[in-house]
């Protein structure tokens, strides 16, 4: 179960009710790497294989789903094995993610070359599937959401951190055939360089979000050109870098 209920006091219109409310479930997940790099972090206990190929890919650890000789999942205990040369020729151990102070670890940015292009007004009916599909957040509020387009494919994934549920959409298309090359990130947060580092990792173009980016995140995209779409609510959005992505 993804979501339980807790007791809680409801205050409304001056009024004080005993009631249960929803909440997500979320659990400690330790990513153990080679059996001695180790990650602990909070998450929802699904799609873990999908989260394990996605961090690896979007931390730098791997270039491609070939790089990962195994993948071991017991409940919340992920054990992977790479090449172990790749440990020591990359950043790998230096993660991007927020728990460790991303702004020094992030050494190098690869443009991401694309001549991927997708409508506006299919961003804009996309960001209302990707709520419209979180069952999750209706229920607990309590969950970011990402969806990764290829094609006529739209999968959703729901997480506490929305570091976690990029990971686990990017990791699902890796594993299931996506170029990603040709394909999209749609997502609930803002876009600061440790969000906007995955696409350039993982070779996505477009990342959109019905929230801002920061300027780390601008800067990142610059360097990668990457296309952030930012403010996406209603029937408006703001493109940023490289805009001839985005056809009007």
């Amino acid at each position: 179960m993804k979501i339980e209920k807790i007791d809680a006091i409801n205050f409304k219109n001056d009024k004080a009710t005993n009631t249960k409310e929803k909440v997500v479930k979320d659990e400690t997940i330790t990513l153990t790497i080679n059996g001695n790099i180790s990650r602990s972090l909070s998450a929802i206990e699904d799609s873990l294989k999908e989260f394990a190929v996605g961090y690896l890919i979007n931390e730098n650890m791997v270039k491609s789903l070939e790089d990962i000789k195994k993948i071991e999942i017991n409940r919340t205990q992920i054990s992977v094995e790479i090449d172990d040369a790749l440990l020591k020729t990359n950043e790998t151990v230096l993660c991007s993610d927020s728990a460790g102070g991303w702004r020094s670890k992030i050494r190098e940015v690869t443009p991401v070359e694309s001549d991927f292009q997708v409508d506006v007004h299919e961003l804009i009916a996309r960001i209302e599937e990707l709520k419209n599909n979180a069952e999750i957040w209706q229920a607990t509020g309590g969950t970011h959401v990402a969806g990764i387009v290829y094609k006529d494919q739209f999968i959703v994934k729901e997480d506490v951190s929305r570091h976690v549920a990029v990971d686990k959409v990017i990791g699902y298309g890796i594993l299931h055939g996506f170029d990603l090359n040709q394909s999209y990130v749609i997502y609930s947060g803002r876009m600061p360089a440790d969000m906007v580092i995955k696409m350039t990792r993982s070779g996505v173009p477009i990342l959109a979000s019905n929230a801002a980016p920061a300027n780390s995140g601008y800067n990142i995209a610059k360097k990668g050109n990457i296309t952030l779409v930012g403010f996406l609510r209603g029937q408006r959005c703001n493109i940023y870098n490289n805009q001839n992505r985005i056809l009007f």
